[in-house]
């Protein structure tokens, strides 16, 4: 496939085609500290990183502008990854691009007593974006087909069943106007041990720890299983799942930063019409 035109020299393949999960791609066989499609180094990054922001806040300033003027469509960012696989320096580096008002951001961790008393997806159904902005999830309903399944939370055919009906979920929203980017963010396990003694060597670090980040390393098999039946029977024509290695923080930020412009591209928007007698006004403001 021909480079997209827009697309930065530097990518050699458009991520959004390229980082797509294909029927037969193994989580096992993903190099997490490959730089798929980008045939530039790390000192390109910053700059890259800082033009492509400025390109994609541009994108979401349309979207909310045209939610403004009646259009009803959004985004929604679905982060799902092991424990540092650096969902929350997307949050802060690429969704931090954009203007805050545009942008609904929900972290979904343990469920609370009240999340638990209500069927799995009421909690995310509540945290869909609204028209105009990029929803971001930091974790998702994903939770419930991965520590659920890990931990043996329920029986395996109710975690079972909820893959059809995430399937089911996903095409609802789809067809209610918001395009869906879901990124599935690997990490080796190698890293993220050094990750982990970062974050205990550093006092500023130690806000990020937790000790059970320990007892889900000792998971990690049966979290690649559970991470492969999420890819194999969840990546859809209408919801694929992109899968981006994320050893290398600078590449992950700069994949997911074209995943986003590209879902924004795809609303083909531009700026809304006025709705009042843009003349007219002029002459008022310099009369006034």
């Amino acid at each position: 496939m021909s480079r997209e035109p827009e697309l930065p020299a530097l990518w050699s393949h458009d991520p959004h085609v390229h980082l797509r999960f294909r029927t037969g791609d193994k989580v096992g066989d993903i190099e997490t500290d490959a730089t798929p499609g980008f045939i530039g180094s790390k000192s390109d990054a910053p700059v890259l990183q800082a033009e492509r922001s400025m390109r994609l806040g541009e994108l979401q300033e349309k979207l909310y502008a045209n939610s403004r003027a009646g259009d009803t469509r959004s985004v929604l960012l679905i982060l799902q990854g092991m424990d540092t696989a650096g969902k929350g320096g997307i949050v802060k580096h690429v969704v931090g691009a954009a203007n805050p008002q545009g942008v609904k951001y929900t972290s979904f961790g343990k469920p609370t007593a009240e999340e638990l008393a209500h069927h799995y997806l009421w909690r995310i159904r509540n945290a869909l974006p609204t028209p105009g902005h990029i929803g971001v999830f930091d974790r998702s309903h994903y939770e419930d087909v991965l520590v659920v399944r890990v931990h043996n939370l329920v029986p395996p055919d109710v975690w079972g069943a909820r893959y059809d009906e995430i399937n089911a979920f996903e095409r609802e929203i789809v067809d209610s106007g918001t395009s869906i980017v879901k990124v599935a963010m690997f990490v080796s396990l190698q890293e993220q041990k050094r990750r982990l003694a970062e974050r205990l060597e550093r006092p500023d670090k130690y806000w990020k720890y937790n000790p059970a980040d320990i007892d889900e390393r000792l998971l990690w098999p049966q979290y690649e299983q559970a991470y492969q039946a999420v890819l194999d029977r969840t990546s859809t024509d209408y919801a694929p799942w992109h899968v981006v290695p994320c050893d290398r923080k600078w590449y992950s930020r700069l994949a997911i930063t074209e995943l986003l412009i590209e879902a924004l591209k795809r609303l083909n928007m531009s700026w809304p019409p006025p709705d009042f007698d843009v003349k007219a006004e002029k002459k008022r403001l310099a009369n006034a």
